[in-house]
């Protein structure tokens, strides 16, 4: 009755506003104002009108979408999670597959334009970057709206900023990475001005990229943030998508379901009635799934990628794609390099190289992902401008292992073929891993062979993800295999510089005094020419002293429900992940309806 009771007070509220919105409309036509895209047929408004009214928005490609015969709203889409999630709350999550789930709820003032990589308007209309780059000041657009039809204002963009830099909550790798901007301020309720503390690279994309929370959703939780740092669910904004219940989620569901926000305020709404998560840690129970149609996509594995291809029933039900993401993350082992506060064996450089050349990467990509991947050298991806040509991976080389090991003091001193200081003890590690990833497993498994020819014990950690997250945490661990994404240009001051190793994501206590002065030069240099190549003298040095043992950047292999159309690889991967939406299900084709 509760739920009844709201939905229909929403849609009371719904029917004022599209009163008001209409007898606007009807007024401007009255008074011979022309409406873009109304009542024209000249070519300058109508179809063509609004083509040009979006230029530069972030609606551009889905509204060409719907300009295809055969689109059509409605069905669902549903994909799946290998891991339960331990928390979809904007700011103290902090996994990937969280992140997808906030971009459909939450949204922030610009975002890249998969084609030209550009940055695209989307609560922002416009904005100004003064000449030093220390301030930015940004203009919303009209008729924001959040999911229960309060609107975006200014005031939201300057709370979201101040919520998240309180020490209070739980978010210090967020406030680490934004410690570069020294005030926001609300001038007016459509404006907004960024002022930097000190010149940072990529302050547009910081700034405009920030997620706008709802300040009168979010606010209370400033006087009981440990409420919100130990929420589960707590998503709520102005994106396309919604929870049904923002305040309730728990990973106890198995799933994450988001519905159509019927009041989004963009230019163009999303082809899809929901989008669903199940999660299934099972990789065989997930293909049994995709097969049965209870999900809509598959990631295959490379080892059974061509048997699928040439699968029948999966041939007809399906359309598959095989792509290198231009923002394809890494793959890596991460060295702990302080463990109990005090040196690990990895806090030796050789040690860390040594464990590189032992790491045979050209053979884990060849015979466990039969050629799907690439070496990766770096952060850095090896077309993108900052890396480093000179840089070449470290060769698969035993001997050559050995011998920094022994300059390490690790020698075989018993003749037993195992390594051992010189305090007789074994050079023995626990290598954490995800327990629910078979391709990982197989890594592993192969890397304690290889590492045992050397003469060192690894024993194998297969983790939960939650638990996996409380190790980092803690830094409770010896090495661990872990990914992690890139962009257009990465910043690895969030990784590697020494200052990150209390608060931020450096999590193996990786310290160069060399990395940090490049770092820093780095994100001070607004002009890309001077800064290229400090990025790249800052990859050599990465290179020298290897923190992680950097393994492999993958290929996606996806399998799609044939019914889905205007799939697209673009210049920022496959479209499926864009928002907005621009894929669509043609009404012939639904299966699900409301």
């Amino acid at each position: 009755m509760a739920g009844m009771k709201t939905t229909i007070s929403s849609q009371a509220d719904d029917l004022r506003s599209l009163r008001q919105t209409v007898q606007s409309v009807q007024n401007q036509l009255d008074s011979g104002i022309t409406v873009a895209g109304v009542g024209q047929t000249d070519g300058q408004t109508g179809v063509a009108g609004a083509h040009e009214a979006l230029a530069g928005s972030a609606f551009r490609r889905a509204h060409k979408a719907r300009q295809k015969e055969d689109f059509a709203e409605g069905d669902w889409y549903v994909n799946s999670f290998v891991a339960s999630l331990k928390t979809i709350t904007p700011i103290v999550s902090a996994d990937a597959d969280a992140s997808s789930v906030q971009s459909y709820v939450v949204e922030s003032l610009i975002q890249r334009n998969p084609d030209t990589l550009a940055w695209d308007g989307l609560l922002a209309k416009s904005w100004q970057v003064s000449d030093d780059g220390m301030t930015i000041e940004f203009t919303l657009r009209d008729n924001l709206v959040f999911a229960d039809g309060v609107p975006v204002t200014a005031t939201d963009v300057q709370f979201s900023f101040e919520f998240l830099m309180d020490e209070r909550i739980a978010a210090p790798r967020l406030r680490a990475y934004y410690d570069k901007i020294a005030s926001v301020e609300a001038i007016d309720s459509k404006t907004v001005k960024f002022v930097f503390a000190e010149p940072y690279f990529e302050s547009l994309g910081l700034a405009g990229g920030m997620s706008v929370l709802a300040k009168h959703f979010y606010e209370r939780f400033l006087e009981d943030a440990e409420t919100f740092n130990q929420s589960k669910g707590l998503l709520f904004g102005s994106g396309p998508y919604r929870l049904e219940d923002p305040e309730n989620w728990t990973p106890d569901t198995g799933r994450v379901e988001l519905l159509r926000n019927q009041r989004y305020w963009g230019e163009v709404q999303s082809s899809y009635d929901r989008l669903i998560w199940n999660v299934i840690d099972n990789a065989s129970a997930r293909l049994a799934a995709f097969r049965n149609d209870t999900i809509d996509v598959y990631t295959a594995k490379p080892v059974e990628y061509q048997t699928l291809r040439d699968d029948a029933q999966i041939k007809d039900k399906s359309q598959n794609f095989e792509y290198m993401s231009p923002n394809a993350g890494y793959s890596y082992i991460g060295w702990n390099q302080v463990r109990d506060n005090k040196p690990s064996l990895f806090a030796d450089t050789r040690v860390r190289v040594a464990m590189t050349h032992l790491t045979d990467r050209q053979r884990i990509i060849d015979e466990i992902f039969l050629g799907y991947a690439e070496i990766a050298v770096s952060p850095f991806n090896p077309r993108s401008k900052q890396h480093n040509k000179s840089v070449e991976p470290w060769p698969a080389d035993i001997e050559k292992g050995k011998a920094l090991l022994a300059e390490a003091g690790f020698v075989d001193r018993d003749g037993d073929g195992v390594l051992e200081n010189e305090a007789g003890e074994a050079f023995e590690f626990e290598l954490v891993y995800f327990q629910g990833s078979d391709d990982t497993k197989r890594i592993v498994l192969f890397l304690k062979d290889l590492y045992a020819r050397a003469g060192i014990s690894l024993i194998p950690k297969p983790t939960e993800w939650s638990v996996m997250l409380d190790f980092l945490e803690s830094r409770n661990f010896d090495a661990i295999i872990l990914g992690w994404s890139s962009g257009i240009e990465t910043d690895i001051d969030q990784m590697f510089h020494s200052d990150q190793i209390t608060d931020g994501d450096n999590f193996v206590s990786y310290k160069s005094e060399a990395l940090d002065q490049l770092i820093d030069q780095a994100r001070a240099s607004v002009v890309e020419e001077e800064r290229m190549p400090i990025w790249q003298e800052a990859e050599a040095v990465m290179h020298e002293t290897q923190p992680y043992t950097f393994l492999m950047r993958r290929k996606s292999l996806l399998f799609i429900d044939d019914r889905f159309k205007n799939i697209e690889i673009t210049n920022l991967g496959l479209n499926t992940a864009q928002v907005p939406v621009e894929t669509y299900v043609p009404l012939s084709l639904q299966k699900h309806s409301e």
